[in-house]
Formats: structure tokens, sequence, C-alpha cells
């Protein structure tokens, strides 16, 4: 099992060209902006790196109400199934609150570099993620396995 939770590098987006993108288009819920930008006026300014990456891909976000979220994007709370490009290995992260980050490494924060990044993608959006002992691996997002708008839960 791969665990990539907390890595502390920047995760760039392949587009269908594989060109690096670095701001790709990105859709988020209404919900999700006022419980983030909620949670960033609570956080000291310099309290994580990854602070500044989440704001700035706020500030960038097509948002839309809840119930108007496409079923194939990357929300928070959602479990997102990837497949490593080079070996076609599979795995899933759960994109969290940092209060919901757990040991197992089936989740990971949306104040990662890797988090924020995956925040608003889409199913069949690449990336490039940082790989444990240095690196990059190339990950495709397979599937939105569990998405809680999709599952009708706009108030959880």
């Amino acid at each position: 099992m791969l665990r990539f939770a907390g890595v502390p590098y920047f995760a760039a987006v392949i587009d269908e060209a594989d060109e690096v993108t670095k701001r790709p288009n990105i859709i988020i819920s209404s919900t999700d902006l006022d419980r983030l930008e909620r949670l960033l006026e609570t956080m000291p300014s310099d309290a994580f790196p990854g602070k500044l990456d989440l704001e700035a891909e706020l500030s960038r976000a097509n948002v839309v109400e809840p119930n108007d979220i496409p079923p194939s994007v990357v929300t928070m709370n959602s479990t997102v199934r990837f497949k490593v490009e080079s070996s076609s290995e599979e795995f899933c992260l759960t994109l969290v609150y940092p209060k919901d980050v757990d040991a197992s490494g089936g989740t990971v924060s949306v104040l990662a570099p890797v988090g924020s990044a995956l925040l608003g993608l889409s199913e069949g959006d690449r990336i490039e993620w940082p790989r444990p002992g240095g690196g990059t691996l190339r990950v495709r997002i397979e599937e939105i396995i569990y998405q809680p708008e999709r599952a009708g839960e706009y108030h959880r």
C-alpha cells in the first residue's frame, strides 16, 4: 500500500496532452468554500505551509451550490481511487479536514499540498505526486468512489 498523506511537496496536475498545468479549472461547492474559509481564518498565517496554496486554490475556483456539483468532482470528504500510471498500482484516499486525518494512511488533509491540489479536480485528471523518499509518481484520478453531494449529503 502506498502512503502519501502529509507529504510536503507541491503536486502538479497533468492535462490530457501530458503537459504540466499548475492551475487547472476546478469546481467547489459553496458549503466547502464556507467551511474552508472559516478554517483558514482560525489559523495563524504561518501555521501550515499549505495555507497559502489552499487560499490560492479557493480564490480561483468556480463555486457552485452543493446540489450542482458534478458527481465526478473531488469535494471535501470524497474518497478517490487513483492509479499509478507507471505500475498500474491503485490506492484510495479520502480528502479530509485536518482534524479528520487518521494514522491509517487512508486520508489526506486539504492543507497538505497534495490535498489542496486535489480539491475540485475530476475523474480522469492526472497529477504528479511526490514519491516517499524523492521523485514523483504520475497518478490518475480513476474514480470518485464516494462523494457526499452525490450521496445527497449536503450538510455533512
